[in-house]
């Protein structure tokens, strides 16, 4: 008896590499990248800053990885980083920024995640000797806790112009930056032109089966590679990795439209059924959250476990989420919306 495929919707992170992927990296040219000797971990490298128009990027296993990096090349001990309530490095790195870094976050509350310069601005420490200096400004784009929801150029031209003003970097954890620039219509490089690094990563909608990117200057990504010595992100012959995110960073990002019309797809049948409350607003890439009425999250996502093998997370005890992914076409949304109307009902 055949069985059903479970639909996984926990994350983009589930996705599994192509056979165009497996097929390089059983093929890569490796060398030690401690050394800086591997070719395919350079040439990944290479093209990474000259996709982001940046001088330089830095290969690393894992985003949170990227983003501490970032924190730590910016910052000194004593300082805060200003960032959005529920930002990425604030609920998923694990305290890193005071643990690694010595700093402290200053928590901002967003539009639907997004920061704008006048609430930054609000939030920089005055100049005065007994309070811990801003040393560093973090935006997240696309939002992830906030639904996938995209920050706009105008809006980042305002925190890089403002910050620049007052002397601070501004680093973004683009996690899913690419979603944010299909949504947009615009390219990464012009997304991201302000900012002093970037993190991006391969493994989600991308499709690689691991690792992240950091882009910045040159003289920035030579002491991040120090950083990423300190973290134990030193690889050997990681070109066996970085062959999966060239073939990710080349040809994965012109079909991220089709994630976010199933996402969109999802919300508004959502939105229809009752029984669920649900901010279309909120839903601009491959991210769908809503609340259950009358029913908690972890039952909901248990009931469509049970009822028709459909996997998803929680964005808090009251908010189910789902994110759409190469791995989930519109047949497999399709039963997924009909598993959720039968545990509604």
């Amino acid at each position: 008896m055949d069985t059903i495929k479970p639909i996984d919707l926990r994350s983009d992170t589930v996705t599994q590499p192509s056979e165009a992927m497996r097929r390089a990296m059983a093929e890569a040219a490796v060398g030690d990248d401690v050394y800086g000797e591997d070719p395919t971990v350079n040439r990944l490298e290479q093209r990474a800053a000259a996709i982001f128009e940046k001088e330089a990027a830095l290969f690393v296993p894992t985003g949170t990885m990227g983003n501490q990096i970032a924190v730590r090349l910016h910052t000194q001990h004593g300082q805060e980083v200003i960032c959005e309530r529920r930002a990425h490095i604030v609920d998923w790195e694990m305290a890193m920024v005071s643990a690694f870094s010595g700093c402290q976050l200053r928590q901002v509350e967003g539009e639907r995640g997004v920061l704008r310069w006048e609430r930054i601005a609000a939030a920089i420490a005055a100049p005065i000797y007994y309070r811990a200096q801003t040393g560093l400004i973090a935006l997240e784009n696309t939002h992830n806790m906030a639904g996938g929801t995209v920050t706009p150029l105008a809006v980042l031209e305002e925190v890089w112009a403002g910050a620049a003003e007052r002397g601070l970097p501004v680093h973004l954890d683009g996690a899913r930056v690419f979603n944010a620039a299909a949504a947009l219509g615009t390219p990464v490089s012009t997304l991201t032109r302000g900012f002093a690094t970037v993190m991006f990563c391969l493994s989600k909608g991308l499709c690689a089966p691991v690792g992240s990117i950091l882009v910045g200057s040159r003289a920035l990504m030579e002491r991040g590679r120090s950083v990423r010595k300190m973290l134990g992100g030193g690889m050997r012959q990681a070109g066996v990795l970085a062959a999966a995110g060239l073939i990710a960073l080349e040809e994965m990002p012109a079909r991220l439209h089709d994630d976010h019309a199933n996402a969109r797809w999802m919300a508004e049948q959502i939105a229809g059924m009752g029984g669920c409350m649900i901010d279309l607003e909120t839903v601009q890439t491959n991210i769908v959250i809503f609340r259950p009425e009358g029913r908690t999250a972890a039952e909901i996502v248990a009931g469509l476990k049970a009822q028709g093998g459909v996997l998803c997370g929680t964005a808090s005890a009251e908010e189910v989420r789902f994110v759409t992914h190469h791995d989930v076409d519109r047949t497999a949304c399709e039963r997924a919306i009909f598993a959720l109307h039968q545990v509604l009902a």
